[in-house]
């Protein structure tokens, strides 16, 4: 089963070196009537998946304050392997940037393609939500 988008695409070489931060199959429960997935489901999993790289960055627990330069490349079909990967953008005293792309194995193919992308930044904070310090890299 090819998608409309694989007809016009060439088969990319492979997901980023590294392991994804988050890897989850898109199920029908996730997308709308035509089978394509909600963005506001492939934006929590890049949330969740940040939310994690952040959070090992802080040694602690984050919060997300913002989502910038959200990109939706390529949509991402029921049945879609997809894996988030994430890179340090920016370190604060309290606060890390993390960029995040978002791959997909197409269903029954090995049709790699980047969906997405966007730039999450989280607060570290103590056991009250007060913002506190980043350990030292």
């Amino acid at each position: 089963m090819t998608t409309p988008d694989e007809e016009n695409e060439p088969l990319l070489v492979g997901m980023p070196a590294g392991n994804p931060s988050l890897r989850t199959v898109a199920m029908p429960a996730d997308a709308n009537p035509d089978g394509d997935i909600f963005g506001g489901w492939i934006m929590s999993q890049m949330d969740i998946s940040s939310g994690v790289f952040a959070a090992h960055a802080a040694k602690g627990r984050v919060v997300t304050v913002a989502v910038d330069a959200m990109t939706f490349h390529k949509p991402v079909y029921v049945g879609d392997d997809v894996s988030c990967y994430c890179k340090l953008a920016k370190r604060g005293n309290t606060s890390i940037t993390v960029l995040v792309e978002a791959w997909v194995r197409r269903r029954h193919s090995d049709t790699i393609n980047k969906v997405t992308q966007g730039m999450f930044t989280f607060v570290a904070v103590d056991a009250n939500g007060k913002p506190k310090p980043l350990p030292p890299e």
